[in-house]
């Protein structure tokens, strides 16, 4: 009998087999960190790009979550001012996933296929994750609580026609900073747009961060547990072809903790700000 979705979750959630290891990209002219399993050849690969004010330490968990599942996870830790580019932290996930594809990693017994490649990111990292998915073709996008990027994310999607993951938090899905909504209806390919129970986006944040001072962006360590569990069922299927996972990437499917959302549903109520308010919308470029 296939094990049930809700069984794969919690399975998901937890480490993986995979004992991890952790390299600096800039030994390869990148600033950033990349999370590989022990060994292995022909592995997938997903690239990470951050959300704003944050960067790769803010992520460790999660990169070395994906690791341990077999999955090679690299993030450029560029772009972390107020006033980022989003055009130039695009980039640099580009240049971190071709480092990845273009030389052995590790002590040389780790590589990665060509073709079982992703973008990914949080908050802002989402849409950059769609920026640098319109310019690098790769087996599948996941957008971690989207937030409004220059140029508009949800303007480049239908470009796109790999499989995304989209994922939003219950709280805040009609906040003035979430285009989650307009990403997933805009997308040009397969797209599932999730909202986690009780989640917000900053919850996905690790440690401390410049506006936790404030109160503003506290971790929420039940979104983090099963936004990194559906985020590896969803890489584990679309990148390895495991059926086992196939719930993760599909839009009929119920996981616990989440809703489904249609991206098309007339919205009764006007959108409101997050506790982020105004400081979010500092863009980049």
């Amino acid at each position: 009998m296939a094990p049930s979705v809700k069984s794969l979750v919690s399975e998901l959630a937890s480490r993986g087999p995979h004992r991890v290891q952790r390299g600096d990209l800039a030994l390869a002219g990148q600033p950033g960190a990349v999370f590989t399993p022990s060994e292995g050849l022909g592995l997938p690969a997903v690239a990470f790009a951050h959300g704003w004010m944050s960067g790769v330490d803010n992520y460790l968990s999660l990169l070395q979550h994906l690791a341990s599942w077999g999955i090679v996870a690299a993030a450029p830790n560029t772009e972390r001012g107020p006033f980022p580019s989003h055009l130039a932290l695009a980039t640099d996930l580009q240049t971190t996933l071709d480092i990845c594809t273009g030389i052995r990693l590790g002590h040389g017994d780790i590589s990665v296929h060509p073709d079982k490649l992703a973008f990914a990111g949080h908050g802002m990292g989402a849409g950059v994750a769609v920026i640098a998915a319109a310019q690098r073709p790769v087996a599948a996008v996941a957008a971690l609580f989207s937030a409004p990027t220059a140029p508009k994310s949800e303007a480049i999607a239908p470009k796109i026609t790999a499989p995304a993951l989209i994922l939003a938090g219950a709280t805040d899905i009609s906040a003035i900073d979430s285009n989650a909504k307009d990403l997933a209806a805009a997308w040009g390919g397969e797209a599932v747009l999730r909202s986690i129970d009780k989640a917000s986006g900053n919850g996905l944040l690790e440690g401390r961060r410049v506006l936790g001072a404030l109160g503003v962006g506290k971790a929420e360590k039940t979104t983090q547990k099963t936004a990194r569990a559906i985020l590896t069922g969803f890489l584990l299927y679309t990148l390895t072809g495991d059926k086992k996972y196939s719930d993760f990437a599909e839009a009929d499917s119920s996981i616990p903790k989440t809703q489904l959302v249609d991206p098309f549903a007339v919205e009764e109520v006007a959108k409101k700000k997050s506790p982020l308010g105004q400081i979010s919308q500092l863009r980049g470029k």
